[in-house]
């Protein structure tokens, strides 16, 4: 099934079929986001990130986010 086709059908979908749907993209679509960035913290590829913070908060210069 495409794109164009899951798009197509979704269109067609009830309201509260739709409401089901979307939460469960949404619900997929977290899950794949967690496990990206899990994968990027165990390959290393995010150590410049963290040795940022490390160094920012060692300094007193980390800051809250978002800033108020």
């Amino acid at each position: 099934m495409s794109i164009a086709e899951i798009i197509k059908a979704a269109k067609e979908l009830p309201p509260t079929d739709l409401t089901v749907l979307t939460a469960e993209l949404v619900r997929i679509d977290n899950a794949a986001w967690d496990k990206q960035i899990e994968e990027d913290a165990a390959s290393g590829k995010l150590d410049r990130l963290f040795d940022e913070a490390d160094e920012e908060r060692a300094t007193g210069a980390l800051r809250d986010w978002p800033e108020d």
